[in-house]
């Protein structure tokens, strides 16, 4: 197994600090790993990179702009710049004959999702820890500060509940793990539900509980190996190193 190498990539003005490792042969799955908001960054999750790799798969993970290691405002980022970010460093360096494995935490929960429907059926796997989903209004206004129209679009109570992250989850069909923890103070009840209902229509979808964890999953699979083996054990489960079900049936055309 190769180490993880840090990288840049140039993309609409930014510089985004990225990490990938050559985890698996010509054709393996590429896992994609991507990181919530506030302080959050890929830092917390090599550990979890280092366990796909483990398992055969290529590992890719980026550092949003305003986060981490990359250049750029907090302020001036989108949920349609994060697609978008995710989009030029996937397109550019996860290999182009593998399938997908997409993983987000909390915000990026609405972030695999966009990636999902763009991606369609290269997509061989899902990982949601902690998820959330946002209005469609939500989708290209700047995050600003605590007072921005953001902030006041997704504080409107239930504005969650047409989400379009949810008609892409719904039209999913291939493998899904929902990691909740057992103490969320940021995304309601109903919103893991909802999250939870969409995959159950299509997807092969396993709930994975962590009792003793809180929303910040990212920095609990980073302490506690145990949980993090079994999650990506479970994203993978059914399939081998290049997205294909046990029975030997591509989830990717």
């Amino acid at each position: 197994m190769s180490e993880l190498l840090l990288f840049p990539h140039e993309y609409d003005g930014e510089r985004l600090s990225c990490v990938y490792g050559d985890g698996g042969g010509p054709g393996a799955a590429t896992a994609v790993v991507l990181h919530g908001a506030g302080n959050g960054s890929k830092e917390r999750l090599l550990p979890l990179l280092d366990e796909f790799m483990a398992h055969g798969c290529h590992a890719l993970a980026l550092d949003f702009s305003g986060h981490g290691e990359s250049t750029g405002a907090l302020r001036e980022l989108s949920l349609r710049r994060r697609f978008e970010q995710a989009v030029a460093v996937i397109d550019a360096h996860a290999p182009a004959d593998g399938p997908l494995v997409l993983v987000g935490f909390s915000m990026s929960g609405q972030t695999v999702a966009d990636l999902a429907g763009h991606y369609g059926k290269r997509v061989a796997a899902l990982g949601l820890c902690a998820p959330a989903v946002y209005a469609a209004e939500a989708w290209e206004v700047p995050f600003g500060a605590g007072d921005s129209l953001f902030s006041e679009i997704i504080r409107r109570p239930d504005s969650w509940r047409a989400a379009p992250a949810l008609d892409v989850l719904r039209a999913y069909e291939g493998r899904a793990v929902l990691a909740v923890p057992g103490t969320d103070a940021v995304i309601p009840p109903a919103v893991t539900e909802a999250v939870q209902a969409a995959l159950a229509v299509r997807a092969r979808c396993t709930r994975l509980e962590l009792p003793d964890a809180d929303h910040m999953l990212g920095l609990w699979f980073r302490d506690h190996a145990d949980d993090r083996r079994e999650f990506v054990a479970t994203v993978l489960n059914g399939l081998d190193g290049r997205g294909r079900t046990a029975s030997g049936a591509c989830l990717v055309e």
